[in-house]
């Protein structure tokens, strides 16, 4: 009986080596350092398609310090500049760098947003700053200043630089 036993215990560890053996090893996280230069690279590859899109449109536009990049084409009556915790309403059309719009204020309706509150992207809060009332806008949201790593999870792909036109209508 004892030499069954042990007979058995063999056999267990027998298959726990075979077993072990098999496993694929685990996955290797890479270092932070890594991810940090990756990341480094794809925002300085997108900022380099960003140049591109503008150069192609012949547009003369302003890069602000975030890598927000707008143009006012359109000059409206008004003399007060958007500020933080207006209200503002926009007329807008969201597109991407290949042209197709994603989202746009025809379907919608003017959209109403508060300045540096609400949850907009960031690049819209910053670039309608630079807006009076009745102006026309062009603005270019690199991926970290609109939607990010994720997009939007709905109409907008992960890391994508997003385009508004817009058209600031009344704040208050």
């Amino acid at each position: 009986m004892l030499n069954r036993i042990v007979q058995i215990g063999v056999g267990v560890l027998l298959l726990l080596l075979v077993a072990c053996e098999s496993a694929p090893p685990p996955k290797k996280v890479p270092p932070k350092e890594d991810l940090i230069q990756y990341n480094q690279q794809m925002a300085k590859k997108e900022g380099h398609q960003i140049e591109k899109y503008i150069e192609r449109r012949g547009w003369d536009m302003t890069a602000t310090g975030t890598g927000l990049y707008y143009r006012i084409y359109q000059r409206g009556q008004g003399t007060e500049t958007a500020k933080a915790g207006q209200h503002a309403l926009v007329n807008f059309k969201v597109s991407l760098l290949d042209g197709s719009v994603v989202y746009s204020s025809k379907e919608k309706g003017a959209q109403e947003f508060l300045i540096e509150r609400d949850d907009v992207e960031s690049g819209l809060h910053e670039g309608i700053k630079y807006m009076h009332i009745g102006d026309k806008a062009t603005l270019i949201l690199p991926s970290h200043r609109a939607h990010g790593l994720l997009g939007d999870r709905n109409k907008i792909p992960p890391r994508s630089t997003v385009i508004y036109d817009l058209e600031l209508l009344e704040l208050r």
